[in-house]
């Protein structure tokens, strides 16, 4: 699974655009279009059986991503981590214990497939069956793979006023995540900035 799985997981909770956040996780229904929505870069990990996906794993993803948001919350140190749920992150230590435990739900064990015409080529196999544990153990996976590798230097809350979002930093003087929290940014300033000016004034 690609590891920035673990950036679409901390990103389920986002702006509405209006002022308020949504949680795209916030139901069994939501869980599964979230799911459908990023197959390719769950990497066949998901569910494919709908049913399968129930209010239990609902709270079980849910639980990884508070530690995702936790620990990214960490990785963004010592500034201001996103704010929606800043004020209840689960302690960095819990975070790190609750991904290694679930990355270790399902065992992996290497396989070798070498084709007659191409070079032999190495995977990784899940042991167990359990889709649910699957999907768990592949976003925790995501999640280490991550936070241990050079993204983790690159990773930045969002300053944008309302955004909630953390995103990588592609280059040097971004500060936000995307263009229109750029402009939302400048706009809030330009705004602060002939306010103070005018309540300054006689």
């Amino acid at each position: 699974m690609e590891r920035w799985a673990a950036l679409e997981l901390a990103s389920t909770i986002r702006h509405d655009g209006e002022g308020g956040v949504i949680d795209e996780l916030a139901t069994v229904q939501g869980l599964n279009i979230w799911i459908r929505q990023r197959h390719a870069l769950l990497d066949g990990h998901a569910p494919e059986d709908a049913a399968t996906v129930d209010e239990d794993l609902r709270l079980r993803v849910v639980e990884v991503r508070r530690a995702v948001r936790a620990l990214f919350a960490r990785a963004v140190s010592p500034t201001r981590p996103s704010p929606p749920d800043a004020h209840r992150l689960m302690p960095a230590d819990q975070a790190v214990a609750h991904l290694n435990t679930a990355a270790a739900l399902v065992p992996v064990v290497p396989r070798l497939d070498w084709p007659l015409d191409g070079p032999p080529v190495s995977s990784l196999t899940a042991t167990r069956e359990d889709p649910g544990a699957r999907l768990l153990a592949a976003l925790a996976r995501a999640a280490v793979t991550f936070l241990s590798g050079p993204e983790r230097e690159r990773l930045r809350a969002c300053t944008a006023p309302r955004c909630v979002r953390y995103f990588v930093k592609s280059h040097g003087r971004q500060e936000w995540c995307k263009p229109s929290c750029g402009n939302r940014a400048r706009a809030a300033r330009h705004y602060d900035r002939h306010h103070r000016a005018a309540d300054a004034a006689p």
